[in-house]
C-alpha cells in the first residue's frame, strides 16, 4: 500500500472525526447538486419510516373534517406560495442553497428564541438567499442551508448577515436529514410548528422529474394551542375549538379530477392526494409553501387556485397535544466530557463524550452538528467546548476546557 494512499486515508479519516461526516460509501446526499435551487437528484429527506414520507391516501378522516373546513371557510382557495421572477420586487417563495463539506462555519448571534434554538455555528454562507431576496424586507427572513457533505439541514429565522460573516436570527434549528428527528416538545424551529420547513416546499426538481413523495407545508389564518405529530410546538392566535393544531394535516380528496391541469400542476395535487399537506405555521389562509425557481410557470401555478378548501379533506388528529398531555421524560444524561491533551497551537485534541438518551449532537465552538461519540479540534488557544445533546424531552451540556501550553 502507498504512503500517498495511507495518507489520503489519513486525511479522510480525520476529516470524518472532525466534522461528524456521514461515510461517503452511505451518505445519500452525496447525489444532491451544489448550488442555490439545487437539484437534489431524488435524495428525499429524512427515512422512509418519516411521517413526512407516508403515504396518506387511505389515512382515516378526522370525524370533525367538515366543520374544521367550515371554519377555514369552504371557498378559500388554494393559493401555491411561490413562482417565478419578483413580486413587488422580492421572489416568490422561499429560497434554499445547497454548499459543500468545505463551507465555513459562521457564528449565530440570537435575537428572540435563542433557547429553543439549535447553537451555531453553522455553515451558512454570507451570501445565503434570504426569503424576499434581492430585497427581504422584515418578514420571516428564511435561510435554509444543506450541507451536503454531513446530511445536515440548517434553517433560520429572521435572520440577519453581519459584516464580520456572523448572522443573527431570532432562531434556528439543525435536522439531521438521515434520522426521524424531533424538536424538543413544545420548541419553536424556523417554523411556528417545530417542524423543519424544507423538506415540506414544492421543489421544481421533484416536479420535473415527475413526482412528489412526501408531505407540503401549508399555513392557515387561524391555529389553536395545540399540536399533533410531526408538528412540537404551538403558536395559538384563536381560542375557537375547531381552529386548527399545529401539524395538521389536510388530504386533496380522491374525487377530485386532476386531469385537466397541466402535467406540473397534476405532480403537486398527486401529491396532494398521496401525502397531503401539513399545517406549519399562522399565515394566509391554504398558502402552499414552495421553493423560488425562475422555471415556474406561474400561469400553470395560477390554475391551483381553482381548488378550495372543499375540496380537501381533514385526516384524524390524533394523538392531540394541548398543554395538559404534552408528553414528558428525561432530558439526555451526558455520563461524560472529555478532552485530550493539547500538544500546543494547532495540535489535534480529541473530545470524546458518553451520553444517554441523546438524539443529536452539537459541539460549540468549532465544530457544529456532529453525529458519534468524538471529534478532533485544532485550538490554537485556550478553548472551552460546549456539548450540546438533545432529544425530544430538552437539552443537556457539559463542558471541557482544553489548555494549550
Amino acid at each position: 500500500m502507498s504512503q500517498k494512499f495511507l495518507k489520503c486515508l489519513l486525511f479522510a479519516a480525520t476529516l470524518s472525526l472532525a466534522t461528524g461526516l456521514v461515510s461517503a460509501q452511505i451518505n445519500p446526499c452525496n447525489r444532491i447538486s451544489l448550488g442555490q435551487g439545487a437539484s437534489l437528484n431524488g435524495f428525499i429527506p429524512f427515512p422512509t419510516s418519516s411521517l413526512w414520507n407516508t403515504n396518506i391516501a387511505n389515512a382515516p378522516l378526522d370525524p370533525n373534517s367538515n366543520a374544521i373546513i367550515n371554519f377555514i371557510g369552504s371557498t378559500t382557495p388554494l393559493h401555491p406560495d411561490f413562482g417565478s421572477g419578483l413580486y413587488q420586487g422580492q421572489s416568490i417563495g422561499i429560497p434554499y442553497i445547497v454548499v459543500p463539506v468545505t463551507q465555513p462555519l459562521a457564528s449565530i448571534t440570537f435575537t428572540a428564541y435563542g433557547d429553543e434554538s439549535d447553537p451555531g455555528p453553522m455553515p451558512i454562507p454570507f451570501n445565503a438567499p434570504i426569503e424576499g431576496y434581492p430585497n427581504p424586507d422584515d418578514g420571516d427572513r428564511h435561510v435554509l442551508v444543506i450541507d451536503k457533505g454531513n446530511c445536515w439541514l440548517y434553517e433560520l429565522y429572521h435572520a440577519y448577515p453581519q459584516p464580520n460573516g456572523s448572522w443573527k436570527a431570532d432562531s434556528a434549528a439543525v435536522w439531521d436529514l438521515i434520522a426521524n428527528e424531533q424538536r424538543p416538545y413544545t420548541w419553536t424551529s424556523a417554523d411556528a410548528a417545530g417542524l423543519p420547513i424544507f423538506p415540506g416546499l414544492v421543489r421544481y426538481d421533484e416536479v420535473a422529474a415527475g413526482a412528489i413523495h412526501h408531505a407540503l407545508r401549508f399555513t392557515l389564518h387561524y391555529s389553536k394551542q395545540a399540536f399533533t405529530p410531526p408538528a412540537s410546538h404551538w403558536a395559538p392566535n384563536s381560542s375557537n375549538p375547531l381552529a386548527a393544531p399545529m401539524g395538521m394535516r389536510l388530504r386533496l380528496k380522491s374525487s377530485v379530477d386532476i386531469s385537466g391541469y397541466p402535467p406540473d400542476d397534476q405532480v403537486i395535487l398527486t401529491a396532494l392526494k398521496q401525502y397531503g399537506m401539513i399545517m406549519a405555521d399562522n399565515g394566509s389562509s391554504l398558502f402552499l409553501g414552495g421553493a423560488t425557481d425562475n422555471r415556474w410557470s406561474n400561469d400553470d401555478l395560477g390554475l391551483l387556485r381553482q381548488l378550495t378548501a372543499s375540496d380537501f379533506e381533514v385526516l384524524l388528529i390524533s394523538p392531540l397535544y394541548t398543554p395538559g398531555n404534552v408528553p414528558t421524560g428525561p432530558n439526555p444524561t451526558i455520563n461524560s466530557f472529555t478532552a485530550t491533551s493539547s500538544g500546543g497551537p494547532g495540535q489535534p485534541v480529541t473530545l470524546s463524550w458518553n451520553v444517554s438518551n441523546g438524539e443529536y449532537y452539537i459541539v460549540s465552538p468549532a465544530v457544529g452538528a456532529t453525529r458519534g461519540t468524538r471529534v478532533i479540534v485544532t485550538p490554537r488557544l485556550t478553548t472551552t467546548y460546549t456539548l450540546y445533546a438533545t432529544n425530544k424531552y430538552g437539552r443537556s451540556t457539559a463542558q471541557v476546557t482544553v489548555t494549550v501550553p
